[in-house]
């Protein structure tokens, strides 16, 4: 593979705010950084939970409407949407795939930010988001880069592969 053919940048959209719909990008924009290729991290709409001082070490798996969710594991049986709904099932999947996340050395959201804001990476909230919901930059954690508009993300995603998870 030539010099042309990698990756130099990449620029990560995060628009659920599920364990599983931020932990993705977070993963993708380290191992990215990692790789010596730039990353920037853009939280809109829901996602934005994942910066957010007040939730983001408190995810949660979704477990109703996720029609892969399986018992007890990736492996095994299919869970009906309706086990989904009881009450503390999503706690418990949120407590066993951070049980699991434990033993890979995975580490938490609020220090996944700060591995990839230290390694160089960018993370931005969605103007537009950021207004509906009402939100202040003192209600994000202190490694956001700011917040931008749409059109200020394209700028920063020039060149670069946009991946949305």
């Amino acid at each position: 593979m030539s010099d042309n053919d990698k990756i130099k940048k990449v620029s990560i959209i995060i628009s659920r705010g599920s364990l599983e719909g931020v932990y993705p990008g977070l993963i993708m924009a380290n191992g990215a950084r990692m790789e010596g290729i730039e990353a920037n991290l853009f939280f809109t709409f829901f996602g934005l939970y994942g910066i957010l001082k007040k939730y983001m070490n408190d995810l949660k798996i979704a477990t109703v409407g996720n029609p892969s969710m399986r018992i007890p594991d990736a492996k095994g049986f299919s869970m009906p949407t309706l086990l989904g709904a009881l009450p503390g099932m999503s706690a418990f999947a949120t407590h066993m795939m951070n049980k699991e996340m434990e033993k890979i050395d995975i580490p938490p959201v609020g220090e996944f930010i700060e591995m990839i804001s230290d390694a160089g990476g960018k993370i931005y909230a969605c103007k537009a988001t950021v207004d509906m919901f009402h939100l202040k930059d003192d209600d994000f954690c202190p490694q956001m880069d700011g917040v931008i508009t749409v059109g200020e993300f394209y700028e920063q995603a020039a060149g670069s592969q946009i991946i949305f998870t």
